[in-house]
């Protein structure tokens, strides 16, 4: 799809956060590969007191929340606005505002203000937002393309050609506000990891995370130690994206929606690992990828098949362009 002007402008604006800034950069990234010449700015806000504590429904008409350090928001306005976070959404209703209009903007997640307020909102089908802006995705948005996965391999060529087959990637979260990693649940993790390696032969590809906790990552080392297994050491190049691509399949903690996200999108076996505690909104989550053949539960055996890959955000950017386009007629 091209556009009748010389450039396609989008600007993503998030607080920074990882997770936050691939959600919105994948959906941005989606939108450039249909759309021609299309030019990407990040803006970060550094959000200002009070504002940094307080929910958005609860900020005046008018308020920006933009703080010391935050990326410029001046004119040319872009086309499009895509948000992620609490901390973008002033930023982003103010540039609707001054733009008179004219800028498209899109939310990721939900909002947590009256959803009138944007263009176009893709959330997740646990948040049951309704209406005629609201486009209910599966998951999370996310950066997964066959490029990037390709390139990924290409830079890591010959690091894990000494794993076994079949090659897994285990992709390892940890406490939050619905789940614990404890040790318990942490060894028992362990131990199925290793009911693979002997059982299957595998090889694993393991990364971890902050969330995991020092004590946990030790654990899950001490008992891989002995086996033919890569174990990421957060230094140099991050290898997630080669993981994804060379894995025969993936498996993910039940933590982490970005991650499984990620893991869908590649077509893989996808197995999601349980940890204490239970997120309802997650366990919704959980249960779709079931039910529609995506993922099963990983309880320390392998087994294989297909299904299509879940591209959302392609899905999202092909939507928010027809009613865009929609709008201008």
């Amino acid at each position: 799809m091209s556009q009748s002007h010389t450039s396609f402008s989008i600007w993503t604006v998030t607080d920074n956060k990882i997770g936050m800034l691939n959600q919105a950069r994948g959906l941005a990234e989606a939108i450039a590969s249909i759309v021609d010449n299309t030019e990407i700015t990040e803006k970060r806000v550094c959000p200002s007191t009070p504002w940094r504590w307080l929910p958005g429904v609860l900020w005046p008409p008018g308020v920006t929340g933009i703080g010391t350090g935050s990326d410029p928001f001046n004119p040319p306005w872009p086309d499009i606005v895509i948000s992620c976070g609490r901390h973008a959404i002033g930023p982003t209703l103010m540039v609707k505002r001054k733009s008179g209009g004219k800028t498209y903007i899109i939310h990721v997640q939900h909002p947590h203000i009256p959803p009138s307020r944007y263009d176009l909102i893709a959330a997740p089908y646990h948040d049951q937002l309704e209406g005629e802006n609201i486009v209910p995705v599966h998951g999370a948005m996310h950066r997964i393309t066959p490029d990037r996965l390709r390139t990924a391999r290409a830079n890591f060529k010959g690091v894990f050609d000494k794993l076994p087959s079949p090659r897994i990637a285990v992709l390892i979260g940890g406490t939050n506000r619905a789940f614990q990693m404890t040790p318990n649940v942490t060894k028992q993790l362990g131990r199925n990891l290793l009911n693979i390696i002997e059982t299957a032969g595998a090889g694993l590809m393991v990364t971890t995370s902050r969330r995991t906790g020092k004590r946990n990552e030790m654990i899950l080392k001490n008992l891989l130690k002995p086996t033919n297994s890569f174990f990421w050491d957060n230094k140099g190049p991050n290898p997630y994206f080669a993981y994804l691509d060379l894995a025969d399949a993936i498996i993910v903690t039940g933590d982490s929606i970005n991650m499984i996200s990620e893991a869908a999108a590649t077509g893989k076996p996808l197995y999601i690992a349980r940890l204490g505690g239970n997120g309802s909104k997650f366990s919704v989550f959980h249960q779709m990828l079931y039910d529609a053949g995506i993922a099963r539960p990983f309880t320390g055996s392998l087994e294989t098949w297909s299904y299509k890959p879940l591209a959302e955000p392609n899905r999202v950017a092909r939507i928010a362009l027809r009613r865009l386009e929609a709008k201008k007629t």
